[in-house]
């Protein structure tokens, strides 16, 4: 109890100093004795005498810490988290779980569509385009992308040749033991929030992640997800 006390008390004392704009001055622990004490009762009221050492220098520095942090994640979310491109924000993704792979590994990986937040089975254009565009990305950037959609065989018609399918019957029921990318996007006014994750798809594992904000400003994105209310119609009848 006397423990906690003690350290509620430094906690006070340190908020505060920040709080009246106290500056610090620091001093070796056993330097000075009783007889040797820094002057300090001249000096402006609003100086604090920290010695080095103690519990009250070691919360100092874990504020100090604390503040680095926070300059470094602002900095991440202005120049690497938000973009204001499609392409960019990516490009970002992509970058992010290449940076914060938890395990180097050329296990095959699997990519799939981005999905609403609310709803893990919904998804739209804007989703699809996602999970095609980290295909590219991904793959470009070293990961062991394979493509699962791919047919028995190659089909064709009068109007072109296909390989890809999203019919179940049409591909294969399986594939090997593979990590596997997912996603999530969350409509917010002016902006879309996006999260990834490369996944053990075996343990549930999460091999790598990224946050990114596509900030794109618009008043309405409907037109970016294909959702816009049709616009309003008159029935024209003949006058009886």
């Amino acid at each position: 109890m006397i423990k906690k006390m003690t350290n509620l008390a430094l906690l006070t004392t340190l908020s505060f100093a920040f709080l009246t704009g106290c500056s610090y001055k620091f001093r070796e622990s056993g330097s000075n004795s009783y007889n040797q004490a820094p002057k300090t009762y001249n000096q402006a009221p609003t100086q604090i005498v920290i010695e080095k050492g103690s519990d009250l220098n070691k919360e100092y520095d874990k504020v100090q810490n604390a503040k680095k942090h926070l300059v470094i994640a602002d900095d991440m979310q202005k120049n690497v988290a938000t973009q204001h491109t499609l392409e960019a924000t990516i490009s970002s993704l992509a970058t992010q779980m290449m940076q914060n792979q938890k395990i180097n590994t050329d296990k095959p990986i699997l990519v799939t569509s981005f999905v609403r937040l609310d709803h893990f089975k919904e998804t739209s254009e804007f989703g699809r385009v996602l999970g095609e565009s980290l295909i590219n990305d991904l793959s470009n950037r070293g990961f062991n992308v394979v493509e699962y959609r791919g047919q028995l065989s190659v089909s064709i018609n009068d109007k072109g040749e296909y390989f890809l399918s999203r019919k179940p019957h049409e591909i294969k029921d399986s594939a090997p033991n593979t990590y596997v990318v997912v996603g999530t996007y969350s409509r917010q006014a002016g902006r879309v929030i996006l999260n990834a994750r490369i996944i053990d798809n075996i343990s549930g594992k999460i091999i790598s992640s990224a946050r990114s904000t596509y900030s794109h400003n618009l008043a309405n994105d409907c037109m970016l997800f294909r959702d816009c209310v049709p616009g309003r119609t008159i029935k024209i009848t003949k006058e009886k």
